[in-house]
Parts: structure tokens; sequence; C-alpha cells
């Protein structure tokens, strides 16, 4: 995925390259009519990379219940082969959201694109 793809008319998700790191940026809503076709894409994009994946929220409007259990499962799929999952989500609706439910936790949650580059050195 290189381009900008609308998958569902409230949600595009586009291929990204931060360095040696590959990923995709969202844009939208991320919520129960939308997940479906951002799994598919999840999918496919982590299918067709390597390493450490990167999943930009930073244009996500609102992340319900159902998002965030796509980018858990995400995270498992990551898991088997040894990759791990990295979330760009800036403070807002969707961050508070993944922090009540401690996704946190689980993966490291970077609050801009800068902040992750000055982590990775």
């Amino acid at each position: 995925m290189t381009a900008a793809e609308t998958i569902d008319p409230g949600l595009e998700v586009r291929g990204l390259r931060l360095g040696t790191l590959a990923g995709v940026s969202v844009r939208g809503e991320v919520e129960l009519v939308s997940v479906p076709a951002l799994t598919a894409a999840l999918d496919d994009a982590i299918r067709t990379t390597s390493g450490p994946f990167v999943v930009d929220l930073t244009g996500v409007d609102f992340l319900d219940s159902s998002g965030i259990a796509c980018l858990v499962r995400a995270r498992a799929l990551l898991g088997r082969h040894d990759r791990q999952l990295v979330l760009v989500c800036p403070p807002g609706a969707p961050r508070r959201a993944l922090l009540l439910t401690g996704v946190d936790d689980l993966v490291p949650l970077y609050d801009s694109r800068d902040e992750l580059a000055r982590a990775l050195g």
C-alpha cells in the first residue's frame, strides 16, 4: 500500500515509511463499521513488510473498542514473527482510549513521528 487508499467513507489508510520502519498512517474514524477494512489493510501491510511496524494515528478523530481490538490483533500478528508494533498517537481522545484500556502497557506510544525518530536515535 503506497498511495492513499480510502477503505471506508470515514477512513483512509496510507502506506508509511519512517527511515527503516514501515507501517501505515490512518486518518478518520476507527470504529465498528470501518474496522473490518482497517484489519484487512493492516494484514496486507504487515504481510508485505518486515521489522518493527508503525501505525500513525495522528489523523484519527475517533477510536472505539473495536479499533483498539484491531490494533491489539495487529500486535499479536506481528508478535508471531518477533516483530514489534509501535503507535504514534498525540494527546487527545484516541490516546485517552489507549491509556484507559492499558494498550500503552503492551505497545510503545509516541506523541509524534519526531518523538519516535528521536527515540530511535
